[in-house]
């Protein structure tokens, strides 16, 4: 199989400058509030290390995984809780940050798991909202962009775990 960027979508000034507007409405919204961010591993590592600093908030970070796509460009539909957050939730608002949703299956599933966590909220934030392919109706209370293109890559987004380290978002051919 070959691969092929085709081109950039997103540029990194882009995505930084999308990112501070969300780290502030983030920090106007839970303003006295107790915030856990929550990301998701592998792909928004990146996305949530720049979205915590861009919080002016006293908060707490943690990562999960969920693997539904292992290393093939869809979703098999299987959803697996790989690493459990090592944070009390109890009491506390739940911010999943996830680099990309696309069929809602994965973020549905986070939804209904996490929110029985006994987290006073539980709310998505993700990078890019692409829903050409939803399956599953699905609402994130923050958005960087909203896509309904192509196989997307960088900026922690991957193929076969690659390209995850390119500081723009493009879109990859696959043959």
């Amino acid at each position: 199989m070959r691969e092929a960027l085709r081109r950039e979508i997103i540029s990194s000034l882009e995505i930084q400058a999308r990112v501070d507007e969300l780290g502030r409405q983030i920090t106007h919204d839970y303003q006295g509030r107790q915030l856990v961010l929550l990301g998701v591993l592998n792909g928004a590592f990146v996305f949530a290390a720049d979205l915590c600093r861009a919080i002016a908030l006293d908060l707490e970070i943690d990562f999960i995984r969920v693997a539904s796509y292992g290393t093939a460009s869809k979703s098999s539909g299987k959803i697996r809780l790989l690493k459990e957050p090592s944070i009390e939730l109890t009491g506390k608002d739940v911010l999943l940050v996830e680099d990309i949703v696309d069929t809602g299956t994965t973020m549905a599933w986070m939804l209904e798991h996490f929110g029985q966590s006994g987290a006073d909220t539980v709310r998505i934030c993700t990078l890019i909202d692409k829903t050409e392919r939803r399956r599953v109706p699905v609402t994130a209370a923050y958005i960087g962009f909203s896509l309904d293109q192509g196989f997307l890559v960088g900026y922690g987004l991957d193929y076969g775990e690659k390209y995850r380290n390119l500081p723009a978002i493009y879109t990859l051919q696959v043959e």
